[in-house]
């Protein structure tokens, strides 16, 4: 009778074990999504996400990133299960080229309509088959007009002005990074060429002393606090910056800089696919996009979000800048193999470059000598002890 109760137990426990896997696939999806990148309820704003769980009853389990890279890596590595993802232009080219995404099923996404055709058929996924835009907009100089000159600030040669070394942020990802160099330096932000990939990578090692940290995400918090003067970030993300803090201003630096679109992907092993798509449905409905990109600062891919939108947003320079300013400004596109490994230790060696990392190896070794000289001294006095006292 035991036994008889004991297998009817296990298979209970069995049974009940396997039940919310199948139902979380069913009403749960996971987002990847950028750090301070979807109107959370903030402010009066939209809570996005709280909208679509109780529009469609999916629960949304929300994770961010601050870069491209650390997303790719994350997805490379495996471990976790992303049901949607929004990374940039050149990473969905990259992400498609190694087979990575899985291609959407548009009958679940009918407000894709709503996405102007300037937006379609570009580069990355010329095909539509594995993107729908989120967002669009440049990358530029974010500076405290209070310390810093609306002429330095000009050009990005600001982010190597000795006046204002230990003020100075830089982009901690090498695509960015080296883009501002390259601009500079007169050469496409998609080069693969070493002898220029090996300049802008000498022009950055030139910067490094200057520069008070290498981030991301935390350029939003260290500007707006003061706590830097000058860092290259996103004209969306200044919008925001720049109520809390009025002294900061925006340029458009005259070398040049990148425009971007980010878009919503839905990756290889995704547990919920209906559940990503409806989630991207969401997204793109009108009034959901106008408000949650009010709130952003960043501009919207479908004109019918725009005529929703403030007025003051739209209107910005910043936000939608003219015909002649977007003449400068170039898309990242996906890099080969080669060039990219060629960048990635080109960007290793800048961040290490006279950096203390060889006092703190030198220190270590003579640390661990001295302590092995302190145990033989040891042992050699424990020796002459015994020594004298077998005499």
């Amino acid at each position: 009778m035991k036994k008889k109760l004991f297998c009817l137990l296990l298979v209970c426990v069995l049974a009940v074990s396997l039940m919310p896997a199948v139902t979380a696939a069913d009403n749960e999806i996971t987002v990847y999504n950028w750090g301070q990148y979807i109107s959370d309820g903030n402010d009066g704003s939209l809570d996005v996400i709280a909208a679509f769980e109780e529009e469609t009853g999916i629960k949304v389990n929300y994770l961010t990133f601050d870069s491209n890279e650390s997303m790719y890596t994350k997805l490379k590595t495996g471990g976790t299960t992303y049901d949607v993802i929004i990374p940039s232009d050149y990473m969905i080219g990259k992400l498609i080229e190694e087979n990575m995404l899985e291609p959407l099923n548009f009958d679940n996404i009918p407000n894709y309509q709503y996405i102007d055709e300037s937006f379609r058929n570009q580069s990355y996924d010329p095909a539509n088959t594995y993107s729908v835009p989120y967002t669009w907009g440049t990358v530029g100089l974010i500076y405290n007009s209070q310390h810093v000159s609306a002429a330095d600030a000009a050009s990005w040669n600001c982010l190597w002005n000795e006046k204002y070394s230990g003020k100075i942020l830089m982009f901690d990802n090498p695509r960015d990074a080296f883009a501002i160099a390259e601009s500079i330096l007169g050469y496409s932000l998609n080069t693969e060429n070493e002898d220029e990939l090996r300049a802008a990578a000498e022009l950055l090692t030139e910067q490094k002393s200057l520069v008070q940290s290498y981030v991301m995400d935390q350029i939003f918090d260290k500007m707006q606090r003061g706590e830097a003067w000058a860092a290259p970030y996103y004209a969306g993300d200044f919008l925001t910056m720049v109520e809390e803090n009025p002294d900061l201003a925006f340029s458009f630096p005259e070398e040049g800089f990148n425009i971007f679109i980010d878009a919503m992907c839905i990756p290889k092993g995704c547990q919920n696919k209906e559940g990503a798509e409806a989630f991207i449905n969401f997204l793109c409905r009108p009034d959901i996009c106008a408000a949650n990109l009010d709130y952003l600062g960043y501009s919207a891919p479908e004109s019918a979000a725009k005529e929703l939108m403030d007025p003051e947003v739209t209107s910005s320079p910043v936000a939608y800048p003219d015909d002649e300013t977007l003449a400068r400004t170039e898309s990242f596109g996906a890099l080969s193999t080669q060039a990219t490994q060629l960048m990635n230790d080109l960007w290793l060696n800048v961040k290490t470059t006279g950096s203390n990392t060889t006092l703190y190896i030198v220190i270590s070794v003579v640390a661990v000598l001295a302590i092995a000289a302190v145990f033989v001294l040891m042992n050699v006095r424990r020796r002459r002890k015994k020594a004298r006292r077998c005499k």
